[in-house]
């Protein structure tokens, strides 16, 4: 696809003032676990492992989502499980992603540091799935052939409001053992049912199945803090699923990473993808679901959000840039459409892989962005710059926000903005 360049665009476009600048830091107070590994032990003790004879295969769900711990808690579960007298094997968790192929869901572990050279156990990432039955409310129900062949499974996972819906419960280990086990099929199916019936039902529903049709034995929820680290670790076995991760939910909800502002002209967003959220950017920090039959959330309201870049573990895997009103040619050139697609159709979210403006640089994304929100004043466009939706300890803010911001907030630096060659230079300036 051939996009606009440079002088088309600037012929189009007005060249405002740049507003002023603040790095700030935002700190509020948030939990953290000083021990994950120690804690991961232990909260396997919760699951009825001890059921299994000696010698029995696990099969443990990974995802594809970017949990700071992972690599630690993943390594002691499969530690724990073979020093228990088991065998493990772990089982790609994510639904649809990876393009939905054997060799890009081992792909996208790999890009988490989830190997086989790095966990000691193999990866079991076919994509074939058994048909449970039909779930309460019509849907079919499938799972991984691969874990199904297992004498036990669990899964280990985030638990966070999730990017599509609310609910009593949302992402975690339900959600994971029934759309992710269920692979691309499984997904699709879900998501169909969810557009008449709404998520929480339908996954309720496919969860029964599960529990009752396969050897689940529950999972590890992993909470993370304001700064993605690790705030609990709880075992929750499949028998006290799904209940138990409503008190899980609430804490994830208080703790998640979110801007301090309501109201902005402007998101400057760095990157996104796949390790940051299932939606590239998490809706619930933009404020923007762009889900059929959903509202999308009250706050933030956001006139204007620019993306720059692709993380480099989300191996093009774009989802979400259709969130955006303006990105550049970089992450145009970047996408992997065969994924983007992969998981818009499966998750009926074809907002997500539309395509925004696309610019050919990062001044002229900002530019755009900046030149279409109304009346415009450098000293009072309300503008925050930040890296990803999950850091949001440190960002940048224009200067009417700098100047209007909560105590929890405050001045690092003051900082000038310019472009050189296109690409964004910020300086510190008295």
């Amino acid at each position: 696809m051939r996009f606009p360049d440079g002088d088309v665009v600037d012929a189009a476009l007005s060249t405002p003032s740049l507003p002023r600048f603040a790095r700030v830091r935002y700190e509020p107070e948030t939990p953290a676990l000083d021990d994950v590994t120690g804690r991961t032990r232990t909260e396997l003790d919760a699951l009825p492992l001890a059921e299994l004879p000696t010698g029995a295969t696990v099969a443990v769900g990974l995802g594809s989502r970017g949990v700071h711990d992972i690599v630690p808690i993943a390594q002691t579960v499969v530690d724990e499980l073979r020093e228990r007298g088991f065998d493990p094997v772990v089982v790609p968790a994510m639904g649809s992603h990876g393009g939905a192929t054997a060799d890009g869901q081992r792909e996208t572990l790999a890009g988490l540091g989830l190997t086989e050279d790095a966990l000691g156990c193999p990866v079991d990432a076919r994509m074939d799935t058994t048909v449970l039955g039909e779930s309460a409310v019509g849907a079919p129900v499938h799972f991984s052939t691969a874990a199904l062949a297992a004498d036990g499974v669990l899964v280990v996972n985030r638990v966070k409001p999730h990017t599509n819906f609310t609910g009593r419960f949302e992402s975690g280990p339900t959600k994971m053992a029934t759309v992710g086990l269920g692979k691309q099929a499984g997904a699709q199916a879900v998501h169909e049912r969810a557009l008449d019936e709404g998520y929480v039902p339908v996954v309720e529903a496919a969860f029964e199945v599960v529990r009752e049709s396969t050897p689940l034995l529950g999972g590890l929820a992993v909470v993370e803090n304001f700064h993605d680290r690790t705030a609990t670790v709880e075992g929750i076995p499949a028998a006290d699923l799904p209940a138990a991760e409503e008190p899980l939910t609430a804490a994830a909800t208080e703790h998640m990473p979110t801007l301090p502002y309501d109201d902005l002209d402007v998101l400057v967003v760095d990157r996104i993808g796949k390790d940051v959220s299932g939606t590239g950017m998490d809706t619930n920090v933009i404020g923007r679901y762009r889900v059929l039959n959903a509202a999308d959330p009250a706050t933030p309201d956001i006139d204007r959000i620019v993306v720059r870049d692709l993380t480099e573990a989300t191996h093009g895997n774009g989802i979400g840039v259709g969130l955006a009103d303006v990105t550049t040619r970089r992450v145009a050139d970047r996408l992997d459409l065969d994924q983007v697609y992969t998981n818009a159709l499966t998750s009926n979210s074809l907002r997500k892989a539309s395509i925004p403006v696309v610019l050919p640089d990062d001044e002229r994304a900002v530019t755009a962005a900046l030149s279409t929100i109304g009346g415009y004043d450098p000293e009072a466009v309300r503008v925050a710059w930040i890296r990803d939706t999950g850091h949001l300890s440190t960002f940048r803010v224009s200067a009417a926000l700098a100047r209007d911001r909560p105590e929890t907030v405050e001045v690092e630096t003051w900082l000038s903005l310019s472009f050189e060659d296109g690409d964004p230079v910020f300086s510190p300036v008295d």
